[in-house]
């Protein structure tokens, strides 16, 4: 459900991001997950109406506790997944997007 609502926000928008994975095709386990969120400076995480966000070059969270936040219960990254910038966002929030993407 939330794959469908952050297509409709990032389509009824302006704002462009530079990497998007549907996780539904392509799967991505811990290893890789962990890679692209040590590639960025910045990760949010959405996850209902929580939302938080890790400085990977200041205060990197444990792999164990990245993890915790970055894979669903297929073991797999969760969607929807994008990059802007340096910043990594998964799941969905409305409020995150417009931050990330403003």
């Amino acid at each position: 459900m939330s794959c469908k609502k952050a297509q409709g926000f990032l389509e009824n928008s302006t704002w462009q991001v530079d990497d998007r994975t549907d996780a539904s095709r392509e799967r991505r386990g811990e290893k890789e997950a962990l890679a692209l969120a040590k590639s960025v400076d910045r990760v949010v995480v959405a996850r209902g109406k929580k939302v938080v966000a890790f400085d990977m070059k200041r205060d990197p969270p444990s792999d164990d506790v990245l993890l915790g936040h970055l894979l669903g219960p297929s073991g797999n990254l969760r969607a929807p997944t994008f990059r802007k910038g340096n910043t990594l966002v998964v799941g969905f929030s409305e409020e995150a997007y417009r931050q990330v993407l403003a």
